[in-house]
C-alpha cells in the first residue's frame, strides 16, 4: 500500500502520536509525517505510507498555509496559550485595521527569526526545549524564512485584543514567533492564541480525512481508497517525461545523460505517462549527467 494519507490532525495529539496510530491501523511500519504540528494545533498533516515515505523530505519542503490568531497584551514563555504568562500590558486601544495591515505587510518576504526556547530546534545535539526545561541558557540560532503572503482577516472577536490572519510561508517558519514579533511592532506583548494549518503544498483541508473516517474505512477494508497518489506530493517539482526504454534504466537507478530539458539544480520528478518513477538531480561531480535521489519500485 503506497500513497499519501491527507490526515486532519486533531488537537491534543502530537504528530508522532498520529504516525503511531496510522501504523497500527494500516499494519505497516513504513509511515512518516511531513512537518510537525504542535499538540494544541489542528490541521493538514500529510502522512506518507509505503513507497511514499521516500518523498517525506520533498513534501516537507513545500509552502504551508495557516490561519492564526494573535492575542495582544499577554506574552508567554512558550509564545502560545499553553505557557506561563511572563508579561502583561493593558490594551487600552485596539490597533486600527490599517495599522494592522501595514504591520503585517512589513513581514512579507524573507525575514530573520529566532526560534522559541520551547521548540525542537537542536543546538549542540540538544533540543531547545531541553535547555528551557533545565533552565540552561543557550544562544538560539537565527534562521531565514520566507513569508509569501500575509493577510488580516475579519474576526468575530472585534472588541477583543485579538488579530486573525492568514499566512503562507516556507518550511521552518515559527508562527508563534511571528505572532510575538507582530505584537512587538504594534507596541504590545503578544502570543499565538490559536493556529490551524489549512494546507501543505498542494494538499488542502478540503482533501483531508479524520481518524473516525480512517477507522471506518479500515473496518470496511477500503483504507487504500483514502490515499492520494505519490505525485500529489510532488506538484512543486519540475517533471521529466521519459520513454519506455529509459524507464527501465530509471527503475534500476542508472545515471543518465542530462537531457536539454533539465537546466536547474533542484531535484525533479522522472515520469513515464502518469507513473512516478523516480526523483533525479544533476550529478554534483558531472554536470553532463543526472543521478537518482529516490527510485520508486
Amino acid at each position: 500500500m503506497n500513497g499519501i494519507l491527507p490526515l486532519w490532525k486533531p488537537r491534543g495529539m502530537t504528530s508522532h502520536d498520529c504516525v503511531i496510530r496510522i501504523r497500527k491501523l494500516f499494519k505497516t511500519k513504513k509511515v512518516g509525517h511531513t512537518g510537525t504540528l504542535d499538540p494544541e494545533v489542528e490541521g493538514v498533516l500529510p502522512i506518507c505510507i509505503g513507497q511514499a515515505t521516500k518523498i517525506v523530505p520533498f513534501l516537507t519542503d513545500t509552502k504551508k498555509k495557516y490561519l492564526a490568531e494573535i492575542m495582544l497584551g499577554t506574552a508567554t514563555e512558550t509564545e502560545d496559550s499553553q505557557g506561563e504568562i511572563i508579561e502583561q500590558m493593558d490594551v487600552t486601544e485596539i490597533p486600527s485595521k490599517q495599522n494592522i495591515k501595514n504591520v503585517l505587510q512589513s513581514f512579507k518576504g524573507d525575514i530573520i527569526q529566532i526560534p522559541p526556547m520551547y521548540s525542537a530546534v537542536k543546538v549542540n545535539g540538544k533540543k531547545l526545549y531541553e535547555y528551557a526545561r533545565a533552565n540552561q541558557p543557550v544562544e538560539r540560532p537565527k534562521r531565514m524564512v520566507t513569508i509569501y503572503d500575509i493577510e488580516h482577516l475579519p474576526s468575530d472577536k472585534e472588541n477583543q485584543p485579538t488579530i486573525k490572519m492568514k499566512v503562507v510561508c516556507s518550511k521552518g517558519t515559527y508562527i508563534r514567533t511571528l505572532c510575538v514579533d507582530i505584537g512587538k511592532k504594534l507596541g504590545y506583548p503578544a502570543h499565538m492564541s490559536d493556529l490551524v494549518r489549512v494546507s501543505t503544498g498542494s494538499i488542502s483541508s478540503e482533501q483531508t480525512v479524520g481518524f473516525q473516517t480512517i477507522e471506518r474505512a479500515v473496518k470496511e477494508e477500503r483504507q487504500e481508497n483514502l490515499l492520494l497518489p505519490i505525485s500529489n506530493g510532488l506538484t512543486h517539482l519540475e517533471k521529466l517525461h521519459v520513454d519506455l526504454y529509459t524507464k527501465q534504466k530509471v527503475l534500476v537507478g542508472q545515471k543518465l545523460t542530462k537531457p536539454t530539458a533539465v537546466d536547474q539544480d533542484r531535484p525533479f520528478v522522472v515520469m513515464h505517462g502518469d507513473q512516478v518513477l523516480a526523483i533525479y538531480q544533476i550529478h554534483p561531480d558531472n554536470p553532463k549527467e543526472i543521478k537518482p535521489v529516490r527510485v520508486f519500485s
